[in-house]
């Protein structure tokens, strides 16, 4: 392709000459003769320090954003800002061919998606799936590295979305790629808001850039899908152009709500009234499933989705791996794995169990390393005051010393009657908490949920809860 292509409506302060382009990337380590490369100044490593290397490496031009000096650049505003649409150009806009939904919010995106991801195809569309857990091409999976994609690998997802016919992509859109601009220049059909409480604040820094990257998406979206229970749900589409639907369980002058709500532990039941009412049934348990099924209802409806197949489609949803995950183990306890990792997560997980538990519920978690430590004693002290009994170990400690990481949770559990137990070893953690397990119980395992590995401080190791219960429940046969 060549390179004026490529740099189609991007905004070029100087002269350059043409050429042709092979690949594009932000990425040093893969610059090869033919290749594009972008400087890009991140938080550890400024690309427009190597531009003249890359040159010398076979690169054809360098874009940045200040005057290097080099015969083949391109200067632009910013660089990273460019680096979405030069990767939109290179793998030919597949976009355009695509009806894109993004999800952003604190809890609920993942599940969210992969149950749009099923109603859609429940109602004959051919559809694909960006997000935490893995990225799907209609039925064919790729691993998924972060939540949203570079701009390269994300277009080359469109790009073979597209050639696949797909007519559909439902993708999570964290907060650090909306700040992070990897999804600049992509304009989605829906857009959905699902909550906001704390996170990623060792990133964002402040609650208000938090915010700030969240409502950016709504700013590139058709339709805005929206939850009014939580207080930002209308805050983030304030003033912005885009047309507006929203949904709740406790506002009764939302576009849609659900009433009349029955807990199960197969699923949730509840009547989604609008226009018209339809009786649901989402074979997930958990309050926060009527939240999940009830956005991908709004965001199906949206997109002009027949009511009648929404609803019935509903029904043939399943779960999603590692979110309220429960582990087959014939005992007379239950053990279930979820991902949740934020004081809002752990409060509304636990919550959700306690409407169905007839025994204990018998929580096991811990705190991520190198992330925001205020939430640790947040999270100690919601385990403590929503369980009956705490396990108290890693997650994945990182750099820190997991020691260190359980004194911070621990301070949030002083001064509660919970009992609890520490056993900094997670694998021996689960191990004490089944052989300790009384009738009735449920056990969540809580933090890991589809994650397969930890991260310790001194190596990453393989790691599968699933495959942990399945061991010690053979060693506690012997």
């Amino acid at each position: 392709m060549k390179l004026s292509q490529i740099l189609n409506g991007i905004p070029v302060k100087n002269q350059y000459t043409d050429a042709e382009v092979r690949e594009v990337t932000a990425d040093s380590r893969l610059v090869k003769e033919g290749t594009l490369f972008i400087c890009v100044k991140g938080a550890v490593f400024d690309g427009h320090t190597v531009a003249a290397e890359m040159l010398e490496k076979g690169a054809v031009a360098v874009v940045c954003e200040r005057d290097l000096g080099l015969p083949q650049q391109i200067l632009v505003e910013d660089s990273r800002a460019a680096l979405s649409p030069i990767c939109a150009n290179f793998f030919g806009n597949p976009a355009k061919q695509l009806k894109l939904i993004g999800l952003t919010g604190t809890n609920g995106k993942t599940t969210t998606s992969f149950l749009i991801k099923q109603i859609l195809e429940n109602c004959g569309k051919k559809v694909g799936l960006i997000g935490t857990v893995q990225n799907m091409v209609g039925d064919e999976i790729y691993p998924a590295h972060y939540t949203t994609p570079d701009p390269h690998e994300l277009q080359q997802l469109f790009r073979k979305m597209a050639d696949a016919g797909c007519e559909y992509c439902v993708m999570e859109v964290s907060s650090q790629a909306l700040a992070q601009g990897r999804v600049n220049g992509v304009h989605f059909t829906v857009a959905a808001f699902t909550n906001l409480t704390q996170d990623h604040l060792d990133y964002h820094k402040t609650w208000e850039n938090y915010f700030a990257a969240k409502r950016l998406l709504f700013t590139q979206c058709e339709t805005a899908v929206t939850n009014v229970d939580d207080p930002y749900g209308l805050e983030i589409v304030k003033d912005l152009p885009c047309r507006v639907v929203t949904y709740a369980v406790n506002n009764l002058q939302s576009d849609y709500t659900a009433r009349n709500v029955n807990f199960a532990t197969d699923g949730v039941k509840y009547e989604l009234v609008c226009d018209r009412i339809g009786r649901v049934y989402c074979p997930i348990p958990g309050r926060f499933s009527v939240y999940n099924s009830l956005c991908a209802a709004t965001v199906a409806l949206a997109l002009g989705l027949d009511f009648a197949e929404v609803v019935l489609s509903i029904a043939q949803c399943s779960g999603v791996k590692g979110r309220i995950e429960v582990v087959p183990t014939d005992t007379d306890y239950t053990v279930i794995i979820d991902y949740a990792h934020s004081p809002d997560g752990l409060e509304n997980i636990i919550s959700s169990l306690r409407e169905i538990a007839n025994g204990r519920i018998v929580t096991l978690f811990g705190c991520g390393g190198d992330r925001d430590k205020t939430k640790r004693p947040l999270m100690g002290e919601i385990a403590a005051r929503l369980s009956d009994f705490c396990v108290v170990t890693s997650d994945n400690p990182r750099s820190e010393a997991p020691d260190a990481i359980i004194e911070d949770i621990l301070a949030g559990m002083h001064g509660t009657k919970t009992p609890y137990k520490v056993v900094v070893n997670r694998r021996e953690a689960i191990r004490w908490a089944m052989e300790n397990a009384q009738k009735n119980d449920i056990l969540l395992l809580a933090g890991k949920g589809h994650e397969t590995y930890q991260i310790l401080p001194t190596e990453t190791i393989h790691f599968d809860e699933r495959e942990v219960v399945a061991e010690v429940l053979e060693e506690l046969k012997k």
